[in-house]
């Protein structure tokens, strides 16, 4: 096996060695090492173990919660009573706003606050995680397509060896065997016609042990070298497959195959992803909204979701815990993984994988020495046709279509053959395995990070969600007190909130002082918002008037006056016009 160098412009970037420098531990906490073998037991039990770590942290998570459900629901019963008295009190000091003064009001805000802030931090979670699956989307297309191509270039290699072999063999088996027969009776145009058989049936031999299908076909069917399946080329956004037979199983390792399995299983991927953050969003969303309304039905919903975001947040961490490690341990050497597996599963030799995974100036193809002898062997065809054409054909004039048809085959030949010497070219081949590799290992793991971020996060700030939600709505007035304000608020719409709150606290204290002086009354009226009705007044010269009302101290506001009202009013102010009298009246 060649020595194994590294691949030319790709580096594992920092994230991948940062993560491939992790330590290892199984389940019985022994050290191992951190070579990529997904099908070793010690190494799946690594995988575990670092998996387990979101298991330990959504334990810790559920404590604090537990811890602080404990707090709300058995120690704040004994500060009921404590927050009642000093509620009374604040009342008598005269408290504005909506009643929550004191430590009762500090603590509310806090945990309103820390509701909000938490909710803000989730929401900066799920915009890191739209960004890291979209990141993740972006690498898997790359890697799918860099496949796809490969695959392609696979199948137009073993389209070309195919045609050319079938071409030799009709010209073998043609129009060569009715130019022996026609040159039978002429020993050098004999010998000249059987030359071009034999180079023909070389040429058959030398691209047969160069073909790609032959040798992925004889893995899987025990050998039998009779049988050769070409592939079909067709464009690299559609996967060429071969024809399925009874005894013919897809390859794992099939460039087509893998890419059509990636790119399903990406968008089971990618879509499980949406709806999760979606869910995280819809939740957020939906709890500063019930913060807002002071709706206690809502946040207990959304407390509900809030608990299945965080086993989902957690539980994603260790999934992408356990995919980043992995990911980072085949990105650190990723050649020697892919060698291996290709040589067991195809059987393909080690030599002709490293070449083309390498690509090196310094390494010669594994083909070129079969491309050298067969491009001889076709210039030598070339070569005994054009002296059959110029000898052979004044004299056997009944050889020229055969000997035409065998040019025609020679020339189609050749024109593959150019192509085929093309594709064989490492190029191509590992310039799709670099596009792969800076697929997966740069944008895939780059969007895994982000995603483990962001589940991180998201866990930390439903854990504090959950935390703060319950003494939110606790603060939330009942439905009672919503309705004993709602009747005070239908007496007088222009009464302020202070003034209600000292009424009904002065009535609970003894009567209340008048506000008006009646002379010569000995009774107080009852309190109301409305404005006391005006008194008739008998004057001097027997027409009825009205006194003057005070209006500074009116809860309503005061009448609104024209210019022309204020003349009229000021020019005639005994007027005996009734009419006059209602006019002031209505003001």
């Amino acid at each position: 096996m060649a020595a194994m160098t590294t691949v030319p412009s790709y580096s594992p970037s920092i994230w991948v060695r940062m993560c491939h420098a992790l330590p290892r531990l199984d389940l019985s906490m022994q050290m191992r090492d951190n070579i990529f073998a997904p099908d070793s037991w010690e190494y799946q039990q690594t995988l575990l173990v670092l998996s387990s770590l979101s298991a330990i942290a959504l334990v810790i998570s559920l404590l604090v919660v537990l811890s602080f459900l404990i707090h709300y629901c058995c120690c704040q019963r004994g500060d009921r009573g404590e927050g009642s008295e000093e509620e009374e009190e604040d009342d008598e000091d005269g408290s504005t706003g909506h009643g929550y003064s004191g430590k009762k009001g500090r603590g509310i805000c806090c945990v309103t606050w820390a509701a909000v802030a938490a909710v803000t931090l989730c929401c900066v979670a799920i915009g890191i995680g739209f960004y890291g699956n979209s990141e993740a989307n972006d690498g898997m297309y790359q890697l799918t397509s860099s496949l796809l191509t490969a695959n392609y270039t696979l199948a137009s290699i073993d389209l070309l060896i195919s045609d050319t072999i079938t071409g030799l063999q009709l010209s073998v088996s043609g129009p060569l065997t009715s130019m022996e027969e026609m040159f039978s009776g002429s020993k050098p145009f004999l010998v000249s016609t059987r030359n071009c058989r034999r180079l023909s049936e070389n040429v058959i031999n030398l691209l047969s042990s160069i073909s790609l299908a032959r040798a992925s076909e004889e893995a899987g069917l025990g050998n039998n070298s009779s049988v050769i399946t070409p592939l079909t080329p067709v464009p690299p956004s559609v996967v060429p497959t071969v024809v399925p037979t009874s005894s013919l199983l897809p390859n794992p390792f099939t460039p087509g195959w893998a890419a059509n399995t990636l790119m399903v299983n990406e968008d089971y991927r990618w879509l499980s992803y949406v709806l999760l953050l979606l869910l995280d969003l819809i939740v957020c969303l939906f709890i500063l909204l019930g913060l807002a309304k002071q709706a206690r039905w809502l946040l207990i919903l959304m407390t509900v979701l809030a608990w299945l975001a965080l086993f989902l947040s957690w539980g994603s961490l260790g999934l992408e815990t356990a995919t980043v490690v992995a990911l980072s341990d085949f990105c650190s050497e990723p050649n020697m993984f892919v060698l291996n597996s290709t040589q067991i599963s195809t059987g393909t030799s080690s030599d002709v994988l490293d070449y083309y995974l390498t690509c090196s100036r310094s390494m010669n193809s594994p083909f070129q020495q079969l491309l050298t002898q067969s491009q001889r062997a076709l210039s030598n065809i070339h070569t005994h046709l054009s002296s059959l054409d110029r000898n052979a054909l004044p004299q056997f004039p009944k050889a020229e279509k055969s000997l035409r048809e065998v040019q025609q085959i020679l020339n189609s030949t050749e024109g593959n053959f150019h192509q085929l010497v093309a594709l064989l070219n490492c190029r191509g081949l590992n310039k799709d395995y670099i596009d792969s590799l800076k697929g997966l290992c740069y944008d895939g793991m780059e969007g895994l990070l982000y995603l483990s971020l962001y589940s991180f996060l998201s866990g930390l700030a439903f854990t504090a969600i959950l935390c703060s939600l319950p003494g939110a709505w606790r603060s939330f007035p009942s439905e009672s007190e919503e309705y004993d304000d709602s009747d005070s608020e239908s007496e007088d719409p222009f009464t302020s909130h202070q003034a209600r709150r000292q009424a009904s606290s002065g009535s609970q204290r003894g009567a209340m002082a008048p506000f008006y002086n009646y002379p010569g009354a000995g009774w107080t009226p009852p309190f109301s918002s409305a404005p006391p009705l005006p008194t008739p007044n008998v004057s001097s010269n027997g027409n009825p008037g009205y006194e003057s009302l005070p209006l500074t101290d009116r809860q309503s506001p005061p009448p609104s006056y024209s210019p022309s009202m204020l003349t009229g009013y000021g020019g005639n102010q005994s007027h005996p016009n009734p009419s006059h009298s209602r006019n002031l009246y209505s003001r």
